[in-house]
């Protein structure tokens, strides 16, 4: 299927984005189509090593050639701004040209559109974000003391007072939408000389808030390991249940036996039999007792149970 690019040399002037500095520049772009080879990621994206999601490729994928019909967002270095799934997708099909929306922007400008295009709702999380806005920091910081001096408050000084300092952290909160405290953290972690590199990519990858890292971060380096290794466990245990749960939930049969039932049944159970029998912690709402096929079998072997159980073979 072929996409219509009409007018594809036409050049017209928008603004870029809210940011009022910015839009005060008229940015002037153009639709063009560009080999795929010219194409690359921000250098501060590529740095950091961040991929697109599967899910999000897949389900681009679906949309055949008609995903070809958006076109990347780039600037006049051919730094791609927005639309990585599709540049990713791109390569992987092998394709040539990509239609591209070039910009005349700076690698910082570009970076604070990345910033805003690549939002909550949007691909990054908010270490990713954080992370990325944190590479603007001698920007805002310039625009800080660009502010003192147009104020006539310590000309000449090349230091930032507290409040200053203060006013950079959240600038840099607002454009990774986060907040302050989370940038502090995320900072913090980032410059922690022997963090488990496992963390970091954990952080990026959505497995760990930012706030248990940087619990964990905390700890001494041996303690921070095995803590590290058993939230790990824990959590992907839970999941594992949760999953197990979701899929057998709607198949546990009508005539069950109840909670009393099993109370009882169990107590008739020898003490090797109790020994066999494993005991997790399911983080559930309300109140829930999780029981395996194998436990019911074994009880219904026994003549335990005062009722059948039926289970659903698989």
């Amino acid at each position: 299927m072929r996409c219509r690019t009409s007018g594809i040399n036409h050049v017209q002037s928008e603004p870029l984005h809210n940011d009022s500095q910015l839009s005060q520049n008229n940015v002037r772009s153009r639709l063009l189509t560009c080999p795929l080879n010219e194409l690359h990621p921000h250098p501060s994206y590529e740095r950091y090593g961040f991929t697109v999601p599967a899910s999000r490729l897949s389900a681009l994928a679906t949309r055949g050639d008609l995903a070809f019909c958006e076109p990347l967002v780039i600037t006049r270095q051919r730094t791609i701004i927005d639309g990585y799934p599709l540049w990713e997708l791109a390569r992987q099909r092998s394709r040539a040209n990509l239609l591209c929306l070039e910009y005349d922007l700076t690698d910082t400008e570009a970076l604070r559109w990345l910033l805003q295009r690549h939002g909550r709702s949007d691909g990054l999380n908010a270490f990713c974000r954080i992370v990325l806005a944190l590479e603007l920091k001698p920007w805002f910081k310039e625009q800080a003391l660009s502010n003192q001096k147009a104020g006539g408050r310590n000309k000449g000084s090349s230091n930032l007072p507290e409040a200053e300092r203060v006013d950079v952290r959240s600038e840099i909160a607002l454009a990774a939408g986060a907040s302050e405290g989370s940038v502090t953290k995320v900072k913090k972690l980032t410059t922690t000389a022997d963090l488990d590199p496992d963390l970091l990519v954990a952080l990026r990858n959505g497995e760990v808030s930012i706030h248990r890292a940087w619990l964990l971060s905390k700890e001494q380096r041996d303690k921070r390991r095995d803590a590290w290794w058993e939230y790990r466990s824990k959590k992907g245990l839970s999941k594992v249940i949760r999953s197990l749960l979701s899929a057998h939930q709607s198949k546990w049969p009508a005539d069950a036996p109840s909670l009393a039932d099993l109370v009882g049944s169990l107590s008739t159970l020898s003490s090797d039999q109790l020994c066999s029998v494993k005991v997790i912690l399911l983080k559930a709402p309300g109140l829930v007792l999780a029981v395996s096929e194998g436990l019911l079998q074994t009880l219904r072997v026994q003549e335990a149970l005062p009722i059948k159980c039926v289970t659903n073979s698989h």
